[in-house]
Order: structure tokens, then sequence, then C-alpha cells
């Protein structure tokens, strides 16, 4: 059965490039039938905090990844077994102890630069039978192949091989007892029966060493995938600069999840020329042959119109409700669910992300002032004259009947003052949004009308033009 995981450090929020590793591990194992599990690498106590983890947790939680188990997979609450391992391979001679202090290491780095080698453990402790220092608590090391490569086919790099003669013998526990990363994550991957490790190329140089131990101890090797990094609109790698990177940052600038797993699953790989597609038909199709081994580019652009694309063909009453913290947040009275989804139902194709949208709404929950400038270019004396007769229309309009306040209605008193007072539409229509809405742009202005309702329109008409 296939098992993949995703395995974050929780140093700081799940960021965009750790979301798409999620996403692909979680994938693969949907299309095979699989498992997919969420381990927590907290083994750096220092710079992992509950925050992170939080961060990592809700960030899954609002990407709708489910992993198996019910809960993470912690490494800190596995000790016990990696000492147990450390152990093992001590007595089979497969690790040994290191005394070297870090000025010895330091002196031994700074000789092989002056000798124009790479910098690296000499192995001294290796095979040492000299009696160990007093005082020196010593570090493990694993004792890596001195002979031969270590090769695997990377599902999306091809063949990498690496000869063991550059790998130095990796610490495995340092001198506190608490081992490494590399080691924990061996262990973790052969305990969890873990059959493809899908992550980032960032961790290609670990993929020699840890296929090592992994053959020193006797375990499967799983096969490995390594996705190139993401880079920025400007080419850049992508980093906080270019925006929202860490992924709770998209449901609080108003994108919808649905968008942002689109965008994420064709950043870096493709099914012929589909860009638009669901979550189950991206399981369905998703494998690791299309998967670029190029770094992709992220384009916020092209985020944006996908979000779009996904807000017009949404419900609208699900689209109201998320749309409704960001109206209250705006400090907007609240309004009947019926009134938000009519309302973002006219304005959706207009925006592109939910903020926008709720700031684009402002004017049918509250009145806008009018900028001077707006005023000055859309409202005269003749255009006052028209919203005068205007606005005695409107009142005859009779509500006791909501239907009578209909855009069929409203639409004829306004071609009545067109005709009567010889004005051109978008004349009298720019003067309406101007008093009404207090901006230029807006849906047909007969539905804005018939949406904030008559007795609202006549009092921002009365006090335009008693002013």
């Amino acid at each position: 059965m296939v098992r993949t995981r995703f395995a974050p450090s929780p140093t700081g929020f799940l960021h965009i490039g750790g979301a798409r590793t999620a996403l692909f591990s979680w994938a693969y194992a949907k299309r095979h039938g699989g498992k997919f599990s969420l381990r927590i690498e907290d083994t750096d106590l220092e710079r992992s905090t509950p925050e992170a983890v939080q961060a990592i947790l809700d960030g899954m939680q609002w990407l709708g990844l489910d992993y198996d188990g019910g809960e993470p997979y912690y490494q800190t609450r596995h000790m016990d077994r990696y000492k147990e391992v450390i152990q093992q391979m001590l007595s089979e001679g497969k690790a040994y102890h290191c005394y070297c202090t870090p000025e010895e290491l330091d002196v031994m780095r700074e000789a092989q630069r002056a000798r124009g080698e790479k910098p690296r453990y000499d192995g001294r402790w290796r095979d040492s039978q000299e009696t160990p220092p007093a005082g020196v608590r010593p570090v493990v090391r694993f004792r890596n192949p001195l002979d031969g490569e270590v090769a695997w086919h990377d599902l999306v790099k091809g063949r990498i091989a690496i000869v063991n003669a550059e790998l130095d013998d990796l610490i495995i526990a340092r001198a506190d007892g608490v081992p490494t990363y590399n080691f924990c994550v061996v262990v973790d991957d052969w305990d969890m029966g873990i059959t493809h490790v899908i992550r980032g190329d960032d961790h290609v140089n670990n993929t020699p060493r840890q296929i090592n131990i992994l053959r020193a101890l006797g375990a499967p090797v799983p096969q490995y995938a390594h996705l190139s990094m993401i880079l920025g609109d400007d080419g850049q790698k992508l980093s906080k600069r270019h925006g929202a990177v860490s992924v709770m940052q998209y449901p609080e600038e108003g994108y919808l999840k649905e968008a942002v797993l689109n965008y994420l699953a064709r950043l870096g790989w493709s099914h012929g020329d589909e860009e638009i597609f669901s979550i189950p038909q991206f399981c369905e199709w998703f494998d690791l042959d299309h998967i670029t081994p190029s770094a992709a580019q992220f384009n916020t652009e092209k985020l944006r119109w996908l979000n779009q694309h996904y807000m017009k063909v949404a419900n609208n009453d699900d689209l109201a409700k998320l749309t409704e913290p960001f109206l209250l947040e705006m400090g907007l009275p609240p309004a009947p669910p019926e009134t938000v989804a009519t309302i973002v139902g006219v304005l959706k194709d207009r925006v592109h992300t939910l903020r926008e949208l709720a700031a684009s709404a402002d004017y049918f929950f509250r009145r806008v002032t009018p900028s001077d400038d707006l005023k000055t270019r859309h409202l005269n004396p003749k255009v006052n004259e028209a919203l005068g007769a205007l606005k005695e229309k409107l009142k005859d309009i009779d509500i006791k009947e909501p239907a009578e306040w209909s855009v069929y209605s409203i639409n004829l008193k306004i071609t009545e003052v067109l005709e009567k007072h010889k004005l051109t539409m978008p004349a009298l229509a720019m003067a309406l949004r101007t008093i009404i809405a207090g901006r230029s742009q807006t849906p047909p202005i007969d539905i804005v009308l018939q949406l904030i309702g008559r007795d609202e329109v006549l009092a921002r008409m009365d006090a335009y033009l008693a002013s």
C-alpha cells in the first residue's frame, strides 16, 4: 500500500511551498488508495513552538487535507525509540562515539580549507583505540560507507548518485543525547512504513545520508520525489516580500480554498492544458510523471483570476456566508442572509476576492459620501433638476407590495425623466451612482436602487438635493 507523509518543522507558519508539498503527498495517496500522514518534526526544541504547530494544523484544516490516524505523529513523543535504535547501531558497530570538541572541529576544518579541501569530519574517532578524554561528552556518528556510491531514481529529477567518499560520518545524536534531524526522519519513515517521500528539493542533499542509514538498519528504502522550489513573480525565491506566503493569509485576504488548491496543484504539475479542475478530479489525474523538475513560478494575477472564477460559479448563499466576516470587519451593520446573498450575486463578477467583494458592497449597507471630484464630474444644475424630478416619480411607486419596487418600475421612471429632460442614460446613471453609492462604478443603476430600497434611496437623494 502507498503511504506518504507531510513532515513540517513547527518553527513558523505553513508556507505556500509546504502547502504544495502537502497537497501533492495527500493527492498521491488518494490516487492510489493509500495512507497519508502528518508528522510534526519538533525535535528542534529551541525553535519549535505550540503556535507554529497550531498554524500548521490550521492551514491543513483550511485546505481540507485530512490525514490518517486522527492526530499528527509528533517526533518528540518517540525519543525512546530513537535512542533504542542508536544503542542498537552502537552495539552492532554501525555507529560510534566521537569525542572531538567544537574547537578541534574548527581547527580541522580550517586546515582543510587551507589545503583547498572540502571542510568535513575526518573520521578520526571512527576506529580510534585512544582512551576517551575525561570530561568530554561524545556525540554519536553514523559509520557511513567509505566506498562505492549511493544512488536512487528520483521520481521527479531522475537518477541521482553521490559517491560515499563525499559523505562524512553524520552525527546522529548530539552530546546531550538528543537525536538529530536526519536520523529521526529515517526511523520515522521506517516505523511509519512510508513508501513514497514527496518533499522539496532542499532535501536532496539529505537523501543519500538517509538512504545509507536505512540500509544499515536493514530497513526498506522509500521512493523519493523532490519538488523544485517556487519562485515569486520576479523570478526570485518566494519569500515574505512577495506578499502572502503563509497559507492562512489567503483566507484572511479573501481567497477561496478551492482556488488556492487549484492553483497549488498547477504549480509545477500539469494535465494537458487543463487549468480549472476540482480536487477530486485532481486526485484522479495526479501522478509524479508530470511534475516538472524546473522551478515553478508563483503568479499572483493567475491566482486572482482563478479566485474570481470560483467566486463567479459559487452559490450565492455560500458566498454570502464567506463574505459576512469581511462586512462585519468593515463595521457594516448585519443584514438578513438573503439580502447579503442577493447583493453578493450582483457584485461577484466584478471582483477577485471576498475582501474586494465586501469593500465594493459598502454602499448597500450605509451611506457613502462622494468625493468632490466625483461630484464635479457628474453633477450639475441640469442633472440636479432631473434628479429632483426622478425623486418625485420614485415616490409614486407603491411599496406596499414588495414586487412593485422592481427593476422594471424603476427603469420605467428613469426613462420618463430622461425623455422629459433630454438627458442620456449615462449622464443620469453616473449622477445617481455618485449620490447613492459614492462611486462611479456599480452594477446597473436600476438594480442598485432596487436592492437599496425605496425609502433609503429617497433619503439619500433628499440629503443631496437639500445640500
